[in-house]
């Protein structure tokens, strides 16, 4: 998914896909249109105000009352007071409702738009994945989600209020006075959009000044982190001209931000202004003609100020709009990527442990022009120990990946038993693997969660046991909480070795038929290693195991080793029989020496 920006055109193929979130609120329909009845009338109830405000500043009993209800005398200032607190209120009460309404279907709409994204992301394919960086997915949907949540909650109430606000108080003054209002809107309304006009330049160089204060952050950040290599390269100079350069532009442009929020407050001060008092004098000058009330008269200023309001506030939250309708195109692309295909399939019932490769030839969809692996076939039998070794990019990961089925064949088969993988459901072919692999990542629960994982409905004996035969009881143990232990931000709070038994105890648990090993052991010191390596033996014993090795000294017992090369099996045999052959393992084995020595 490419990143996007945040200035959205909007366009009929955006609204297309936006429209579609609509779904998520269809649930919600009737308690939503029932929200939207209350915005309807607590907008209704707030034009009221500035005709009701201007009878009573213009009360009089020689003139006729503005306002009309009934046989109510509003020229009488209390029973107008009183009608105002009762609009009041009814205004209080509709606006309570349309707020608890609206917050209460827009909590529940990101509810379900969260888990949707969720349920999508666990079961989209691993391509996905290698084509979106992770980091940058979870920002961008907490970022759309937010702005969704504001959407929902403020923005599109305050776009309808302001609309209603426009409308009504239009109708009003024209109904008050129709020369007045054509004075108005040949004044306010341009003088209103001149201003918009102004705020968006100033916002456009006040983000410049934000990014370039950021880049100097960044410039700042990066040399405190690095300062070692500044000190070393002796290149203090250098770093505090580049920062220097940064800090500069940043005065540049808030100077230049300056100057326009100068001209705007000018601006707003001389010709807003103006423009009012200009559009009042007239006023007063056709109330002194009789041509219009004191009531009329106040109540029409104060509906002129409103819509100066509503007329400065519509490009902002029209923006705030495209940003919304962006964030929802982003979001939709998301929820309609196709998951992991998970057509009804062939279940494993009594799988024995042989699989076998036959001519399988895998290139990744980025990178369809370069195969990762040509034309591979071997075959692992039960019960026996299959190593992978070569140089990186070889295609070992690649394999155990297949394995999982996380990618297909491009041609070839692969067989557990005599079953074709692309015939097996995903879930029944996965639950007879189990993984454990260099980089052990660890979920921020406790240690009893993280072994359990292996097999959630596993009872408490049954982890206890799995960690005994892994070699981690007694590191569990002493800990004060014991299996309670909290294991921090993927598996912090523990050592490499810790984890790595963490996660054998885990398999363990599972009890797998297949295991892949993938360079489970190469990031430990001896001492961990040895703990490891014992765990791993026992974990091995009964089932067939696949071991992607770095360190060739740990693969010397195999069955049988495959060595890669270029995506080819260049060699395979025992370790003795490869020794003996004096071919690329026995190179690989030599530089390993060569780098112990040293």
């Amino acid at each position: 998914m490419a990143r996007q920006t945040d200035k959205v055109k909007l366009n009929p193929d955006s609204f297309q896909k936006a429209k579609k979130i609509f779904r998520f609120l269809k649930p919600y329909k009737g308690i939503y249109f029932l929200g939207w009845i209350f915005l309807l009338l607590s907008s209704l109830t707030a034009m009221v105000f500035p005709a009701l405000m201007g009878q009573l500043l213009g009360a009089d009993t020689s003139e006729k009352a503005l306002i009309q209800f009934g046989n109510l005398d509003f020229n009488n200032v209390n029973i107008l007071l009183l009608f105002m607190l009762i609009v009041f209120a009814f205004q209080a009460v509709f606006s309570f409702f349309r707020v608890v309404v609206f917050n209460k279907v827009t909590e529940n709409v990101l509810r379900d738009i969260k888990q949707e994204s969720f349920r999508t992301f666990v079961h989209l394919p691993m391509n996905f994945f290698n084509r979106n960086k992770v980091g940058e997915l979870t920002s961008r949907i907490a970022t759309d989600i937010q702005l969704l949540q504001e959407t929902f909650n403020t923005t599109i109430a305050e776009f309808f209020r302001q609309i209603v606000t426009i409308i009504f108080a239009l109708t009003v003054i024209f109904f008050l006075s129709w020369q007045l209002a054509l004075w108005m809107l040949a004044v306010v309304p341009v003088l209103a959009i001149v201003a918009i006009i102004f705020g968006r330049y100033i916002r456009t160089l006040s983000k410049k000044a934000q990014d370039e204060s950021a880049a100097s952050n960044s410039v700042l950040e990066e040399v405190l982190i690095g300062i070692f290599n500044v000190k070393a390269f002796t290149n203090e100079r250098l770093e505090e001209n580049r920062f220097n350069d940064r800090i500069a532009e940043v005065l540049r442009q808030n100077i230049k931000s300056g100057i326009m929020r100068g001209l705007s407050v000018s601006f707003i001060i001389f010709c807003m202004f103006g423009g009012v008092a200009f559009v009042i004098w007239k006023a007063k000058s056709m109330q002194n003609d009789g041509e219009i009330t004191a009531a009329a008269f106040n109540a029409f200023i104060l509906y002129t100020i409103f819509l100066g309001a509503s007329f400065g506030s519509i490009p902002d939250l029209y923006a705030k709009i495209q940003k919304a309708i962006g964030s929802t195109e982003r979001l939709m692309t998301i929820l309609e990527e196709k998951p992991e295909e998970e057509k009804p399939g062939q279940e494993i019932d009594s799988f024995s442990g042989r699989v076998s490769f036959k001519n399988v030839s895998f290139s990744y969809a980025q990178r369809k022009e370069i195969e990762v692996l040509k034309g591979v076939s071997f075959e692992c039998y039960p019960g026996q120990v299959t190593a992978l070794v070569g140089s990186s990019g070889s295609g070992k990961s690649t394999i155990s990946s297949l394995l999982l089925k996380f990618y297909k064949p491009d041609s070839g088969e692969i067989l557990f038993d005599d079953m074709n993988v692309e015939n097996l459901s995903n879930k029944s072919l996965r639950s007879q693997i189990a993984v454990v692999p260099q980089e052990v990542i660890l979920f921020g629960g406790t240690i009893f969660e993280n072994i359990q994982y292996g097999r959630p409905d596993a009872t408490k004996e049954e982890v206890e046991e799995a960690a005994r035969k892994a070699n981690a009881y007694d590191f569990i143990q002493s800990f004060p909480e014991k299996f309670n232990t909290l294991v921090g931000d993927r598996g912090i709070q523990l050592s490499g070795g810790q984890r790595q038994r963490i996660a054998i105890a885990r398999a363990v648990l599972k009890n797998p038929k297949l295991l892949i090993l993938d360079e489970a052991t190469s990031a430990l010191d001896s001492e961990s290693e040895k703990l490891v390596q014992d765990a791993l033996n026992k974990l091995m014993k009964g089932c067939t195991s696949i071991v992607i090795a770095h360190r060739l000294s740990t693969i010397q017992n195999a069955d049988n080793i495959l060595v890669m090369e270029s995506g080819k099996i260049a060699e395979q045999g025992t370790h003795s029989r490869l020794i003996q052959q004096g071919g690329i393992y026995t190179r690989l084995q030599n530089l390993q020496k060569k780098e112990e020595v040293n």
